[in-house]
């Protein structure tokens, strides 16, 4: 059965068709801004870092793209200061974004971190380049009114990798509508100016009777003034009442693989934010997964979801990295480039994974698109999980230099790349010791007089 919906607001238009089966609530749509590309559901968006997706420019073509606020506090911040028309986006301008590419921003970063601090009846907690702060509820209003992306994600009183306790799943509901009709009074501005940025308000991950008094005055009260839901655990779709179920879903669900992907489809998301696509890139694998499969492995081995460049075996191979793929590295580049640009630590070998790894996340969603619309998609992904394996492969080699940013913060942990540099100790005393070494010692001397060591 499929029932036609649109959801139309001062600055989105959703069209929504929606195909019930037995085992899951597909959907597919169009989700459409003024000024900007429409885009196909289900669909992803890439996170970025810093103001880009990694390894990539804004020059490559993109039809969206996540950003993340990672400091609102003070009023000296140069993205405050980009000059621009009052229709313009500052955040736009400022990081250089094309125009047609739809912009969204969040509070916090995809995947989440776990940060020490708690939220407070103003504030959640968050980690930023500066490290871990608290991100008041009118900072965040003055500066998405300051910014204008398309779209924001409302705060939510929601603290990853935590278990909430019984008080703390009372104030959970309280203080997100709080910070919701902030957000809608601050998106609301002048009566008679439609807002600049549509408001995709949270749904917790908790029980629907644990925070009914939020949801019922969420499609009461505020009905009209949100555009869209943000899902924080793509199961929490049962949470959301009926009347509100032709709104667009964004998914934040913490992700691992393409099978994590077709499970929040199943469960009726829209948008998806996989940050394993990037995680991949960064450990050299190259995606190779593709949606749906015509027929099994003739040998009934699964599939490896990637290949491991860093591998020695693609030394000497010419091939590309995927038989028929048209993505930009496999039409002008073959394993042994990447393998080669890899080894020498060439930052152009992660720009060239990341363009095919976002081309094969593009495949993968038309063939979901397409399998929804032919009535396939549950037998479709049955072969899929059948046909390859659950995890992306195990990376051999170190990744490009990780930020603080870019990792998350736990006790105890170690370290993601090998330490580059360490201290001389011993050695130092060793060297003031020692003569200075003549012109005509070769290395054999020179080690034997510490200078050097081989390896």
């Amino acid at each position: 059965m499929a029932v036609k919906t649109t959801l139309s607001s001062a600055t989105l238009v959703f069209d929504l068709c929606e195909v019930s089966s037995s085992s899951c609530m597909l959907r597919r749509g169009r989700l459409s801004l003024k000024g900007r590309e429409t885009i196909n559901t289900p669909c992803y968006l890439p996170p970025s870092s810093r103001g880009c997706v990694p390894h990539i420019t804004q020059d490559t073509p993109l039809a969206s793209t996540w950003q993340v606020l990672e400091k609102v506090d003070g009023q000296d911040l140069p993205i405050y200061k980009t000059p621009t028309s009052p229709e313009q986006s500052r955040l736009r301008q400022f990081i250089a974004l094309q125009h047609d590419v739809l912009l969204v921003m969040g509070p916090r970063r995809q995947p989440p971190v776990q940060a020490r601090n708690a939220n407070t009846d103003t504030s959640i907690a968050i980690q930023t380049s500066l490290g871990f702060s608290s991100l008041r509820s009118d900072d965040y209003v003055g500066a998405v009114q300051k910014l204008k992306p398309d779209i924001v994600l409302g705060l939510a009183d929601y603290e990853h990798m935590k278990r909430p306790g019984v008080k703390r799943l009372e104030k959970m509901g309280d203080r997100t509508l709080s910070w919701t009709q902030d957000m809608v009074a601050g998106l609301r501005g002048d009566a008679d100016r439609s807002p600049d940025t549509a408001l995709f308000a949270p749904i917790l991950p908790i029980e629907a009777g644990q925070q009914s008094y939020y949801l019922d005055l969420l499609k009461e009260d505020l009905a009209g003034q949100t555009s869209g839901l943000v899902l924080f655990d793509a199961a929490s779709v049962d949470a959301v009442p009926a009347d509100m179920c032709h709104m667009p879903r964004l998914s934040l669900t913490e992700i691992h693989g393409p099978l994590g992907v077709l499970h929040n489809i199943a469960l009726g998301v829209d948008i998806i934010v996989p940050s394993f696509v990037g995680e991949a890139t960064d450990a050299g694998l190259a995606l190779t997964f593709v949606f749906p499969i015509y027929g099994r492995p003739a040998n009934g081995r699964r599939q490896q979801l990637g290949i491991n460049m860093w591998s020695k075996g693609y030394d000497s191979d010419l091939s590309p990295i995927a038989d028929g793929c048209k993505c930009y590295t496999c039409s002008n580049h073959h394993r042994a480039f990447v393998r080669h640009l890899l080894d020498a630590k060439e930052m152009l070998a992660w720009v060239l994974l990341q363009m095919h790894n976002l081309h094969v996340m593009d495949v993968f969603f038309d063939g979901i698109r397409g399998s929804i619309s032919t009535g396939t998609f549950e037998s479709d992904r049955q072969v899929f999980e059948e046909s390859y394996e659950p995890e992306l492969p195990a990376s051999t080699g170190p990744g490009p230099r990780l930020r603080g940013y870019q990792v998350k913060s736990g006790r105890a942990e170690a370290r993601r790349n090998p330490q580059a540099y360490r201290a001389l100790e011993d050695a130092a005393d060793k060297l003031a010791e020692a003569s200075s070494p003549s012109p005509a010692v070769d290395g054999e001397g020179l080690t034997k007089q510490d200078f050097a060591t081989v390896t």
